[in-house]
């Protein structure tokens, strides 16, 4: 009973070591795409940080010159420092209605074009 015990000891060790080193493979891999995941991240937001500041100079730029030559009014001023963001949801309903579109043509062609829709009109036709 003894030598029974110890065997299943050992196999339950060995069973744990081998989930061990698996688990460490999968972690190694989830941390490496985790890291480039980040890295990407932080480029992406240094870019956008880098054009806004740039942005924001050339219209501080414009703006001054302007000034200078006493062609700034409150509509230029507003038009020049107001924020252009564009947003997701434009775009994505402009997708949607095109992907809609696309399959409601699928669908017509498909009911029209179909074997069945072929052999319903020479049924039609011989009658």
């Amino acid at each position: 009973m003894n030598n029974e015990l110890e065997r299943k000891s050992e196999e339950l060790q060995q069973t744990l070591a081998k989930q061990l080193e698996l688990f460490k493979k999968d972690s190694e891999e989830w941390l490496k795409l985790g890291a480039v995941v980040a890295v990407g991240a932080l480029l992406t937001y240094g870019i956008v940080k880098v054009a806004s500041k740039k942005k924001a100079k050339s219209t501080d730029k414009a703006l001054d010159l302007l000034e200078r030559e006493g062609l700034l009014s409150d509509d230029i001023k507003d038009r020049l420092t107001k924020s252009n963001k564009s947003t997701f949801w434009p775009g994505f309903t402009q997708r949607l209605i095109i992907l809609g579109l696309a399959l409601a043509k699928d669908r017509i062609y498909d009911s029209l074009f179909s074997p069945a829709a072929e052999e319903n009109e020479e049924g039609e036709r011989g009658q």
